[in-house]
């Protein structure tokens, strides 16, 4: 076979897919769908099917596609290189279909010789194998409808509650012994499961082929494969098309910023520093050992953004979160003095890696409005979410970091002491509407001993449950998205484990079973009501009642919708004693109702609620010419909504 495949190739004329449009935007790195172009693309040529193979070389003096088709020999299928300056080189292979394993062998003009995965490869082997394999996109979608909705609708107007999830750990499925589900299996069970959460979207971390699974998925080696673990591209859009026609939206995880050194990746592609920046004071991450993408590139950065699209045009993705951005803005991430190289302006910032931030989203804008970019940001950088043309770097939403960490750490305190932390858990209010913000509670925050969100709550675990109902209650009252790390929705004990499977046996306990249907009830709430998202990213949307009653450990805000009519009042109690006769402000003069109460007995809770109509009366407080009188449940919140079914005045 070998000899017979040598004999057809040397009789094909030479075949190409660019065209010299395409190179100038290549070599401008303004061409973003390289995925069309690079890589391994099945055509027909000259009466024959196979493959075209093309790849972005440009110090190498010898190329070759190598195989299981020609035996792994580095010498027989060589590729020409374009004369054009773009230092691709091409190659059609014929009578190669699906399926098949290959890469390129590369000798460098300083004699370095290696084999390298395809970087533009829709398909790798399961890790440890290292070899990409040829594969097409074909796939019928049944998702027209949401598509159509996602168009008309303005994502920053909708309520947006994001499940986070690592696929290889969320279940396994025992045939015997523990293994990974597939996409198509998750597709079943996660679909059903976020429906009866009521949440509005799933974000997967990163799915993209990465070679150590203890990453998580964010170093990563194939960009444009799915991780094989779990099955094919086709097998992954039939999850995202699933989820889709349930109603869900889906968000990836995506890395521009660093990228593993692995010998079969993208260091050192062609015997020289070319994805990355040669310097390792500009080019080398000292945390997580990897290489960083050189953004002044064009080729890379064209890479980069052509990678971004692909989700979102082949996969239908509806959001991109970005991993890790603040280590792409500062050239002294992490880094001591002497340790990094400062801007042509002797400033800090990495001037490239801010305009290619920039790029990327008007790219993603531009070809999909309706999309959205979020960024995990985890300093002070202004503008992250203001547009580029007001010199931001484009984002739609930002991780609300420093929301996370007070939070917690205000959570962590027995409530004997939080009076003396009180301006801990306002303090987000004084910043909230600088950003358009999500709230996250993240992976991040349980592992490596950080404990799981139920375990860094204080007290037995009647106030632990309590607690932990009342962080979520806070949190979906709190202006902003809403993002909860997988388990944390009942109360898993353990940290989370990317070995393992969640503790989902848990779930059989009434006090884990209580958090799972407090969640699916707020998410219910967020959707229902106006007054939770319309006026999410903008302070029209909030109004403090009472802020500073630190001795009661108590705070009472209103969230507004674009119908004042239809606010809705939080009253939460962070100490675990009944609060009664507990006066609040209030605007409009009738009867109120308490929508939900996260003491409710079906919660887990201890029944303390306000039952009934709450008349209003015509005492002052808190700025209002009426209020309430309530009783505040121990460690709960109470959200109490204006009944104008009941209203006589």
């Amino acid at each position: 076979m070998e000899n017979n495949a040598a004999q057809i190739i040397e009789s094909q004329p030479w075949f190409t897919l660019f065209t010299d449009f395409d190179i100038d935007l290549f070599k401008a790195g303004k061409h973003y769908q390289l995925y069309n172009k690079l890589g391994a693309r099945q055509v027909d040529h000259a009466g024959r099917s196979g493959t075209y193979f093309a790849v972005w070389a440009p110090n190498a003096k010898h190329v070759s596609v190598i195989g299981n088709f020609n035996g792994w020999n580095r010498y027989q299928n060589a590729m020409h290189v374009r004369w054009d300056g773009s230092g691709i080189w091409e190659l059609f292979v014929p009578d190669i279909t699906d399926g098949e394993c290959y890469k390129y062998f590369i000798e460098s003009n300083s004699g370095y010789t290696v084999e390298k995965g395809d970087p533009y490869a829709y398909r790798w082997e399961t890790a440890p194998h290292t070899a990409t394999i040829t594969a097409n996109l074909q796939y019928t979608w049944g998702d027209q409808q949401w598509i159509a909705k996602r168009g008309q609708t303005d994502a920053l107007q909708q309520p947006l509650s994001i499940y986070e999830l690592h696929i290889g750990s969320w279940r396994r499925v025992i045939d015997g012994e523990s293994r990974f589900m597939t996409y198509r299996e998750l597709a079943v069970e996660l679909t059903e499961y976020c429906k009866s959460l009521n949440f509005s979207h799933v974000e997967f971390m990163p799915v993209m082929e990465h070679p150590f699974y203890g990453s998580w998925g964010y170093q990563l080696t194939g960009y444009f494969a799915p991780s094989a673990r779990y099955g094919t591209a086709q097998d992954f859009m039939y999850l995202v098309d699933q989820l889709h026609q349930a109603g869900i939206g889906v968000i990836l995880d995506w890395v521009p910023s660093h990228f593993p050194e692995d010998q079969h990746g993208l260091g050192y592609f062609d015997g020289t520093h070319l994805y990355e920046y040669a310097d390792p004071r500009k080019g080398f991450h000292p945390d997580w050992k990897s290489l960083i993408f050189n953004f002044s590139r064009n080729e890379v950065r064209a890479f980069l953004i052509s990678n971004a699209l692909y989700w979102l045009d082949k996969f239908h993705i509806d959001g991109l979160r970005v991993d890790a951005v603040a280590s792409m803005l500062y050239l002294d991430y992490s880094r001591k003095a002497g340790e990094w190289i400062p801007n042509e302006f002797g400033g800090r910032e990495n001037l490239e890696a801010i305009s290619f931030l920039q790029e990327f989203n008007d790219a993603v804008h531009q070809h999909h409005p309706d999309v959205i970019t979020i960024a995990e940001e985890s300093t002070a950088w202004p503008g992250v979410t203001a547009p580029t043309h007001a010199n931001g770097l484009g984002f739609d939403l930002k991780w609300m970091m420093g929301w996370m960490h007070d939070t917690l750490s205000y959570f962590e305190n027995p409530p004997i002491y939080r009076s003396y932390h009180h301006g801990q858990i306002t303090f987000s209010l004084m910043y909230a509407f600088t950003e358009k913000f999500v709230l996250p509670l993240s992976h991040d925050e349980v592992v490596y001993g950080k404990h799981s969100l139920i375990n860094k709550m204080p007290g037995d675990s009647w106030q632990q449950f309590a607690n932990l109902r009342l962080l979520y209650g806070y949190m979906y009252g709190h202006p902003g998205a809403k993002l909860i790390f997988m388990g944390g929705e009942f109360g898993q004990r353990h940290e989370w484990q990317h070995d393992y499977s969640l503790d989902w046996h848990e779930t059989n306990d009434s006090n884990h079973l209580g958090i799972l249907k407090w969640l699916s009830q707020l998410n219910t709430l967020y959707k229902q009501h106006g007054a939770l998202y319309e006026n999410s990213y903008s302070p029209d949307g909030f109004e403090w009642l009472e802020m500073n009653d630190s001795a009661n450990s108590v705070l009472s805000w209103l969230r507004k919708g674009k119908d004042n009519n239809e606010s809705l009042i939080f009253v939460a109690n962070f100490a675990p004693v009944v609060r009664n006769n507990y006066r609040i402000g209030v605007s409009q003069v009738g009867n109120y109702t308490e929508v939900l109460n996260s003491d409710n007995l079906n919660y887990g809770g201890s029944d303390v609620l306000n039952k009934g109509l709450l008349e209003s009366y015509p005492i002052p407080m808190h700025g209002k010419a009426h209020s309430l009188v309530l009783t505040l449940p121990p460690l709960g919140i109470s959200v109490i909504k204006f009944d104008s079914k009941f209203d006589w005045l």
